[in-house]
């Protein structure tokens, strides 16, 4: 399955990245641990960092692994959302947002597309994600996207910002 560069919404666009895009991740995003605190990776130390991971998430998009697209509001990046295919009929996706831009909406904007992109062209049927158990912003952008509670997973994920042993999640999930 072949993701699109571009997807828009009403106030974004979510883009395949770019390394030219580095910079304005790092700056963004991708430094900051209250961002990263609930995320899979430690904040980024250096924009060569940020290249790295910019480097392997476009090998993965085009092994069709992972599709990545950085959010863009007002011709500036905001965060970055990616989908994971893991069957022909599942996907995962994961967020992250500048700090700025907390709750005015947009991730909740962004998961609609990509779900409308995902149960459309794509033909997924399953559309799921996790956050800690003390993320309830997390949980309330997922709720706001229309996805609904399915229950806790017990040791789940690791969060290497916060534990060094695998954290309690709360699954949502949206299906077509």
């Amino acid at each position: 399955m072949k993701a699109p560069d571009e997807i828009r919404t009403p106030r974004l666009a979510l883009r395949k990245p770019r390394l030219e895009d580095a910079q304005a991740i790092f700056d963004a995003y991708a430094s900051d641990p209250e961002v990263t605190r609930y995320l899979i990776w430690r904040p980024h130390e250096s924009v060569e960092d940020t290249k790295d991971f910019l480097t392997g998430s476009l090998k993965q998009r085009e092994k069709g692994l992972v599709f990545t697209w950085q959010l863009w509001l007002d011709g500036e990046i905001v965060g970055g959302i990616a989908l994971r295919p893991e069957s022909a009929h599942r996907v995962s996706i994961g967020f992250g947002l500048a700090r700025a831009h907390w709750g005015k909406g947009l991730v909740p904007e962004a998961i609609v597309a990509l779900k409308e992109w995902a149960f459309g062209e794509a033909s997924y049927q399953r559309l799921w994600a996790v956050c800690d158990v003390d993320n309830p912003a997390s949980a309330r952008v997922m709720e706001k996207a229309g996805m609904q509670h399915e229950g806790t997973l017990r040791r789940w994920i690791l969060h290497p910002n916060i534990s060094d042993t695998p954290r309690d999640c709360h699954c949502y999930a949206a299906v077509k």
